[in-house]
């Protein structure tokens, strides 16, 4: 159906590219980008499939983008680079007339600040150049915000509390190891908390809320309130809910190893000086832990992602479990990439697809839950990551 550029050659872009070769009836050309440009021509290596380009290409430098798209023409970006660099991307496809997506919220990188004004900023401009930006179109956020709108389409006529639950049962035999990029991971963790109730933002300290909670096919495992920005996008989009809070699990050797590295200093973003050179503690931290993309070949367990809502459904309160449970190693043996990267690289594909079926295409910039769900589940269940849900149970919340 037409033309896809990836850019980013880490787990999760590995994972978007195998998925993309699959469905070559849609992505009729494939071309891979990143800083790196040996790492872009490795993945095509492991795949298999010559007819798939590669190129360099640096995502903070918006004329170094826009010759890129201008020489390759895709028809949409998919941006599976840094966070940081969400807002040159979006730019450089303004300029060159490229539709976007991305899998999580621009944050600047001097400081660890997480919302969607930046890119909610471009709307009109999107709709002005007639071009499609979906945004956060991973799994959280991502699949959670359409597992949302598929329940408020088909079980509910308001949803009430909603709480996004995120568990992580795998073991990847590592003292320490962060799933994704540490530098994001880290970041994100140790911010304070914060959920939505009765209309306003209730902020936390980091990690203070946690609770037992019971993941399908894992057990009881215990899971930490934090923030997660498909809670911004999801109370303004469904203007019902009263309640809505974000929880993941943390193993106790991760929270003490997580403690010792905020305590000596080394999860700080400010920079330092360090014999004459200016260097991140963080970032330094970042070199020399573990490469989540070689984490995939030992992680054995699985992940279980999904929302618990309750509401009202002809007068009457329902309660609604959606979820998908994800092995490690099948993930594996697909793509070379353990299950983190696979459950935000597979929907990245999917919202790329609805995009070039037509299904997800109107001029502007959106979140995934403004589109229709429907076709979005379907292809969830035929990419690899089939979905679950259970009605009128205990949510535990």
């Amino acid at each position: 159906m037409g033309k896809v550029l990836i850019i980013g050659a880490g787990g999760v872009g590995t994972v978007v590219a195998h998925k993309v070769a699959k469905n070559r009836d849609v992505f009729t050309d494939v071309m891979i980008a990143s800083r790196t440009k040996s790492k872009c021509d490795a993945i095509v290596k492991a795949i298999g499939d010559t007819t798939i380009k590669t190129a360099q290409v640096d995502a903070d430098n918006v004329d170094e983008l826009v010759e890129l798209f201008n020489s390759f023409k895709p028809e949409i970006v998919i941006n599976v680079a840094l966070p940081y660099q969400d807002l040159t991307i979006m730019e450089a496809c303004l300029k060159a007339g490229v539709n976007y997506l991305d899998t999580a919220n621009y944050e600047p990188k001097d400081v660890a600040h997480f919302e969607y004004s930046w890119q909610w900023a471009y709307k009109k401009r999107f709709e002005e150049a007639g071009l499609t930006a979906i945004l956060g179109c991973g799994f959280d956020p991502g699949v959670s915000g359409i597992f949302t709108a598929y329940a408020a389409k088909h079980y509910f006529d308001e949803i009430e509390y909603l709480d996004i639950v995120d568990c992580n049962a795998g073991n990847h035999h590592k003292a320490f190891a962060t799933n994704f990029n540490p530098e994001i991971n880290i970041r994100e963790i140790t911010q304070n908390g914060r959920y939505f109730h009765e209309g306003n933002w209730v902020t936390t300290k980091p990690l203070e809320i946690h609770k037992d909670l019971t993941y399908p096919n894992i057990g009881p495992r215990d899971s930490y309130l934090l923030y997660h920005e498909e809670l911004e996008s999801l109370v303004k989009n469904f203007p019902t809910i009263k309640r809505a809070r974000f929880w993941m699990t943390f193993g106790q050797e991760y929270l003490t190893h997580l403690r010792v590295i905020e305590n000596i200093g080394m999860a700080s973003i400010k920079p330092i000086n360090y014999n004459g050179m200016e260097i991140v503690p963080l970032q330094f931290l970042k070199a020399v832990l573990p490469n989540p993309q070689d984490l995939g070949e030992n992680y054995e367990g699985e992940t279980s992602i999904g929302c618990r809502i309750k509401g009202k459904k002809d007068g009457k309160e329902r309660t609604y479990y959606v979820y998908n449970n994800c092995s490690h190693h099948e993930a594996f043996v697909e793509t070379g990439m353990q299950g983190v990267s696979y459950t935000t690289g597979v929907p990245a594909m999917i919202g790329a697809m609805m995009f070039m079926k037509g299904l997800w295409k109107r001029p502007g910039v959106w979140n995934v839950e403004e589109f229709n769900p429907d076709p979005f589940m379907e292809q969830l269940n035929k990419q690899g990551l089939p979905w679950h849900e259970e009605h009128d149970k205990d949510l535990e919340l």
